[in-house]
Order: structure tokens, then C-alpha cells, then sequence
């Protein structure tokens, strides 16, 4: 719980030390979600693994990079993006060099950050794997929905999503 500096009460006028369990159907839909989640975790995964060979991070960090309005985005843009820490971006941006997928320069505006882009063979390899990636997201995830359900899931997302924001403080870029 967040001390919202509300005293002794929490937000919800419950004692602080009062733990608020969840009841049968909310323990059921918070497992049914984080079982959901993680299936999809997987199979998104498996995919990118067999029809290109990369993981999810890299799958991430491709888009981010073939989505920049310039040749490259900052080091540090690309964690906000991703919602990583400067090492975990350092790591990732090595291991992908490696391989031939991005490439890192010094910032032409100021000379002192580091900037990641696209290579031709990060282009390409994005290239061939979006289709079969966001056809995957398509069988398992979005072709379960009606129209109206993914309207309603979007809206519930975006109210979690701002909760979070008020009371932990932790957004990422839209």
C-alpha cells in the first residue's frame, strides 16, 4: 500500500494493517490474467524464436527503432521507451550490434549521447518477421475478442494504466 499521507486510514478508510484479500471471483480473474499473460508471454516468445531466430527483446527494440521519427532514437529514449534501466538497454543494444541488427553512434546534436539505429539487416529482419508476429497476436489474442469486447478491454486497460500512474508513478511513453 502507498502512503498517501492520508494517517493511519488508508485511501479506502481501511486500518493500514487491515489486509484487503481478494475475494473467490477477484482471486480467480487475477490468476486467470496472470496465466493469460504468461501463455501469451510464451507463445509470443516461441514465435519470434522460430520464425526469426530473436527474442521478445529484440522483436522490442526493432519496432522502437523502425518507429523513431529519425535515423535512430538515444539510448536513454529507447529505455523510456521500453521501460528499461540504462544497463539493461547497454546489454541488449551489445548483444543486437553483435548480431548485425542496430548500430550505435554518437548524437550529432550534441556529441555526447549515444544514439541506436536500425542497420539494413535490422530493417530486414523486422521487415520479414512484423507479419508473421502480429498474425500471431491476431490467432491467439485478438480474433478471441468481438469489436465490442476489445473496446471494453482497451478501456479497462487505460484505467489501469492511469491508476498505476497515480499511485505508484510509473508510466510509459503512449
Amino acid at each position: 500500500m502507498v502512503d498517501h499521507g492520508c494517517g493511519p486510514l488508508s485511501c479506502c478508510n481501511r486500518p493500514m494493517s487491515e489486509t484487503r484479500w481478494l475475494n473467490d471471483d477477484e482471486q480467480r480473474m487475477w490468476r486467470r490474467y496472470r496465466h493469460v499473460n504468461q501463455l501469451l508471454e510464451l507463445a509470443m516468445e516461441r514465435q519470434l524464436q522460430r520464425d526469426a531466430a530473436m527474442s521478445q527483446s529484440d522483436y522490442s527494440v526493432l519496432v522502437c527503432l523502425s518507429e523513431a521519427d529519425g535515423p535512430g532514437l538515444r539510448a536513454r529514449e529507447l529505455g523510456a521507451a521500453l521501460g528499461w534501466d540504462r544497463s539493461r538497454v547497454s546489454h541488449q543494444v551489445r548483444r543486437m550490434e553483435g548480431r548485425g541488427l542496430v548500430a550505435k553512434g554518437t548524437c550529432a546534436e550534441d556529441g555526447r549521447g549515444t544514439v541506436v539505429s536500425l542497420t539494413p539487416e535490422g530493417a530486414r529482419a523486422i521487415g520479414e518477421v512484423a507479419p508473421k508476429h502480429v498474425e500471431k497476436v491476431r490467432q491467439l489474442f485478438i480474433d478471441a475478442l468481438s469489436d465490442d469486447e476489445v473496446l471494453a478491454l482497451t478501456n479497462i486497460y487505460d484505467r489501469i494504466i492511469a491508476r498505476i500512474d497515480e499511485i505508484d508513478g510509473i508510466t510509459l511513453p503512449s
